[in-house]
């Protein structure tokens, strides 16, 4: 394997989250015990954050700098998680809807080598003459 983790991936101890968040190892602790962030686990039980973690926790202390509590920081950080899934949703649904009307699509029409004709009235016939071959 090469190149760097992948963002979901777990590697960074508490004491390189804190650092990289300029958070307090605590306040880390507190954030994973309401449910604010859920980082990875060792097999000893030691915390692992992943790059995404970072970002959330860097997120949750914007959020309270400006004076949002933290039940506040639960509901807006709920609230963009359904505004993802959602948007996810849909272009899901628009690819299969723009999939659908693609397959009703009459195919191309063959070249004719009749001339053009206007569409008859209601109650008018066309009648079509063709050589024999």
């Amino acid at each position: 394997m090469s190149g760097s983790p992948t963002p979901e991936a777990a590697v960074y101890v508490i004491s390189v989250a804190a650092e990289l968040t300029g958070l307090h190892p605590q306040t880390l602790r507190t954030y994973e015990r309401l449910g604010l962030v859920t980082p990875g686990r060792t097999g000893g039980g030691g915390r692992r954050y992943s790059y995404r973690d970072i970002e959330l926790l860097r997120e949750i202390a914007t959020l309270t700098s400006h004076g949002i509590g933290l039940e506040g920081v639960r509901r807006i950080l709920d609230l963009e998680h359904r505004i993802d899934a959602l948007t996810r949703r849909n272009a899901e649904l628009q690819a299969e809807l723009d999939a659908a009307r693609s397959s009703m699509r009459p195919p191309p029409a063959l070249p004719s080598r009749l001339p053009a004709l206007r569409e008859p009235a209601p109650g008018q016939s066309i009648v079509v003459w063709r050589r024999g071959r």
